[in-house]
């Protein structure tokens, strides 16, 4: 396949598809939750997550009042409220009410753990600075809660037991229902030739 060059980023697709999580956030008697695609781990110790969050949205102005946030991973069951969440604004509705989005009690901040969410990091804001027209959003992982069924020994997703929710881009969601999963171990294919 050809390759076509271009000094434009288009959609800004081509690094998807990726996990749709749901921030969470609260500050005083206000809850919200996003959609995010753009989220990544940053260090083992101590463990920080990160989020890119526009400035524009309610959840950061949470999110920079309170100092802390959730990352709540979803299954591929609930796609349609990850994408109800995405689609709609926190300073004009209700996103717990509206979607009827069950909740649990968090451990360590007072950002919202979504109840059928199989993994959530409760974060403390530890940073947030400017990338272009985006923040880089800094958690310190505080608690974390599982669904243990949902993972297998080595601690990694069983994706037989769940399908995580993926983002593909332009509202377009995707499922690896029928995956082919491969461990290609390091100590062989890490070894030079």
């Amino acid at each position: 396949m050809e390759k076509t060059t271009s000094e434009g980023i288009g959609a800004f697709y081509h690094h998807y598809p990726r996990v749709a999580a749901v921030l969470t956030a609260r500050f005083g008697e206000k809850d919200n939750a996003m959609t995010a695609a753009w989220h990544t781990p940053l260090s083992f110790n101590p463990p920080l997550y990160a989020v890119s969050v526009s400035p524009k949205r309610f959840t950061y102005r949470l999110i920079a009042e309170s100092k802390e946030f959730a990352v709540n991973f979803m299954p591929a069951s609930e796609v349609e409220m990850v994408a109800s969440v995405g689609g709609s604004k926190g300073g004009e509705v209700d996103k717990f009410s509206a979607f009827n989005i069950s909740k649990e009690k968090p451990l360590k901040t007072s950002a919202p753990i979504l109840s059928t969410a199989y993994a959530v990091y409760e974060c403390r804001l530890v940073s947030d600075k400017e990338y272009g027209d985006h923040r880089l959003l800094v958690g310190e992982i505080v608690a974390v809660h599982w669904h243990e069924a949902a993972f297998a020994a080595d601690e990694t997703l069983d994706m037989d037991k769940v399908d995580p929710v993926l983002y593909l881009g332009g509202e377009r969601y995707i499922t690896a229902s029928e995956c082919t999963i491969r461990t290609l171990e390091r100590k062989i294919y890490g070894k030079s030739a």
